[in-house]
């Protein structure tokens, strides 16, 4: 039985508390988590690309990550997907067709012909597998860590990355002793950036237990920032082999030219902040270019798509080998069937029915 009525009452959460106790008791039953759209994928209402894209919008960090849930909620990745999928399909069944039903004179693609489609799949699945990353950063985001010794300004960065005073700025040094994490979005993605403790040799043990955590947490995370203090015109040695050397305070330097090769900025006026910002993004997305650069229409495969769509890959892989070692047609079907059933795994479709309705439809067998 399915109420599609809906039931109003009065009052406050006491009140609402007290009706859904009462239907409850008259047999109803709490929905289970996911089970809405559990149901409309069941119900051919939406593809598992979709169902995915619910929960990626109701988790969407930023505006970004949102744009890309609701393409994906569109049915975008699962175009894609389908694409692919036929393209396979049509491959898959051309070559079993032509195993299966000699008599009927199908003439069966050459080698050349038959690789080079498969060649061209194995495009369309690279050029999926390389949005990976993005839809990783968007969903994920990235872990940003402000490293340096003290009074470098790692503060007053973090205030300015954040656009609010969220960390104590002070001239004396030491003043940060632990670590400050706190959530930003920057160029759409979203980040947690990580104020570190001033990285220097210490005999106050608790200055020290700081220290030492500042660089476990610069360890652990995507990006690393090494903020220096300009001012002193000192030739710093690098903290980690991957940084992002920054030179802050370059208001206060009158020969900028002498400075070591660094992104420029000035916490105090803001100078410089925004090429920062472009190159934290580019260093973590691999474009030269991300600052407000608009997602691209298919961002939001993840880990479960990646996967299937490399095992997809490695089969094709196979088949093509196969075939250019001349091995029995039936081999390279297998391994094409394999495919064909990864790449269906995204969206929630497979099947050995499919390729024969294919085979049916298109060749006219059997008439």
């Amino acid at each position: 039985m399915c109420i599609r009525d809906r039931i109003s009452g009065h009052g406050g959460p006491v009140v609402a508390s007290r009706v859904l106790a009462a239907v409850l008791a008259a047999g109803a039953r709490m929905a289970r988590p996911g089970e809405f759209t559990e149901r409309a994928f069941h119900n051919g209402k939406l593809d598992l690309t979709q169902a995915e894209a619910v929960m990626d919008l109701i988790n969407a960090q930023t505006d970004r990550a949102a744009k890309a849930a609701s393409g994906q909620l569109e049915g975008r990745l699962g175009s894609e997907i389908h694409a692919l999928r036929a393209r396979l399909l049509e491959t898959v069944a051309h070559l079993e067709a032509f195993i299966d039903f000699p008599e009927e004179g199908i003439d069966p693609e050459s080698g050349e012909v038959l690789r080079q489609r498969m060649e061209s799949i194995r495009g369309h699945l690279d050029g999926l597998l390389a949005t990976a990353n993005e839809g990783r950063l968007l969903r994920e985001g990235i872990t940003l860590a402000l490293c340096g010794a003290p009074n470098a300004g790692k503060s007053s960065l973090l205030n300015r990355l954040l656009g609010m005073e969220r960390a104590i700025v002070s001239e004396t040094a030491g003043t940060t002793r632990d670590t400050i994490e706190e959530r930003a979005s920057l160029g759409g993605y979203p980040f947690r950036v990580i104020d570190t403790a001033g990285l220097r040799e210490t005999e106050d043990p608790v200055e020290r237990e700081g220290v030492e955590r500042a660089r476990r947490a610069a360890e652990a995370a995507d990006l690393r920032i090494h903020l220096v203090d300009a001012a002193e015109h000192l030739s710093p040695a690098s903290l980690f082999a991957d940084e992002l050397l920054v030179l802050n305070k370059v208001d206060l330097v009158a020969d900028r030219d002498a400075l070591p090769a660094g992104i420029q900025i000035s916490c105090r006026s803001g100078e410089g902040i925004e090429n920062l910002v472009q190159a934290i993004l580019a260093k973590a997305t691999g474009r030269s270019s991300a600052l407000g650069e608009a997602a691209p229409d298919v961002t939001a495969i993840n880990t479960r798509h990646r996967d299937c769509l490399l095992k997809a890959k490695g089969h094709l892989g196979a088949a093509i080998s196969l075939l250019e070692s001349g091995e029995p047609p039936e081999l390279v079907a297998v391994e094409l069937r394999s495919a064909l059933g990864d790449v269906g795994e995204i969206v929630g479709e497979a099947g050995t029915e499919e390729i024969l309705g294919k085979i049916f439809s298109s060749f006219c067998i059997g008439k």
